[in-house]
C-alpha cells in the first residue's frame, strides 16, 4: 500500500519549492505516490517531469460543459441565460471546475445569471472592451486607450494576465492580415513573459498599447498614397 499526495496547481510553485519537492519525492519514493495537477506542464521543472508519467487532458467541448452547467443551474434553481454559458466557457477555457466556480460566484450576487453577471463576478474583461482598447491603441489614440486600460484595471479589477489572454482570444477573430496578427502575437508573448517574471502590470500593459500605436502608425503610413511632387 502507498500513501497518496495530491498537489493541485503545482505549476504555480516557485522553482525553489519544486526543487524541494523533487528531493521529497526521491526520499519517499518507496512508499508514496505523488500526483501533480497543473495547467501548464512547461512550468514544471524537468527533474520532476522525468520522474512522472504525464497524462494530458483536453479541455471539455462546449456542448458538454453547457449541458452540465444547465443541469447544475436547474438543480440549484438558477436562472441561467445562454449568453452566460458562452462567457463561462470562454473564461474557463474548457475547465469544468473553473466553470462551476464562475457560475457559483455569479449566482451568489445575481438572481438572473447572464453574460454581464459572469464577467463582473470573474472581474474579466469583455470582448467588446478588448476590441475598443485595441482599436484605440492601433488608431494612435494612446491617451484614451490608457484611460480605458486604467478603468478596466482599477475599477473593474481586471488582472494583467487576463488582459493578455483576452487580447489573444480576440486577435484571432480580428480582421487583420496574417503578418500583422503575427507581429501582435509576438508582442503579446513578450509582455506575457515579463508579467510572469514579476514586472509591473500597468507599465507593461501601457507599453503594449504604445507598441500597438507604433504598429498602427507604420501600417497607416505604408498604406497611404505617395505625395505628389
Amino acid at each position: 500500500p502507498f500513501k497518496l499526495v495530491i498537489l493541485d496547481e503545482a505549476d504555480n510553485m516557485t522553482s525553489d519549492a519544486q526543487q524541494a519537492l523533487r528531493r521529497i519525492m526521491e526520499i519517499y519514493a518507496q512508499n508514496t505516490r505523488f500526483i501533480l495537477l497543473a495547467n501548464y506542464v512547461s512550468r514544471i521543472i524537468d527533474p520532476i517531469i522525468s520522474r512522472c508519467a504525464v497524462f494530458r487532458f483536453s479541455p471539455l467541448p462546449r456542448h458538454l460543459m453547457a449541458e452540465r452547467l444547465r443541469h447544475i443551474a436547474e438543480k440549484e434553481g438558477i436562472a441561467l441565460k445562454e449568453d452566460a454559458v458562452d462567457v463561462i466557457y470562454e473564461l474557463s477555457e474548457g475547465d469544468m471546475r473553473r466553470a462551476i466556480n464562475l457560475l457559483q460566484v455569479a449566482a451568489a450576487a445575481n438572481k438572473v445569471v447572464d453574460g454581464n453577471a459572469v464577467a463582473a463576478a470573474a472581474a474579466a474583461v469583455r470582448p467588446s472592451d478588448i476590441v475598443e482598447l485595441f482599436n484605440l491603441a492601433l488608431g494612435g489614440d494612446y491617451l484614451k486607450a490608457r484611460e480605458k486600460l486604467r478603468e478596466l484595471m482599477y475599477i473593474k479589477g481586471v488582472a494583467g494576465v487576463d488582459f493578455i489572454r483576452a487580447f489573444q482570444r480576440e486577435l484571432i477573430r480580428m480582421s487583420l492580415d496574417d503578418e500583422l496578427k503575427a507581429e501582435v502575437a509576438e508582442l503579446l508573448a513578450d509582455v506575457d513573459y515579463r508579467l510572469t517574471q514579476g514586472a509591473d502590470e500597468e507599465i507593461q500593459l501601457a507599453y503594449l498599447l504604445a507598441k500597438l500605436g507604433a504598429i498602427g502608425k507604420r501600417v497607416r503610413s505604408t498604406a497611404s498614397p505617395p505625395k505628389k511632387r
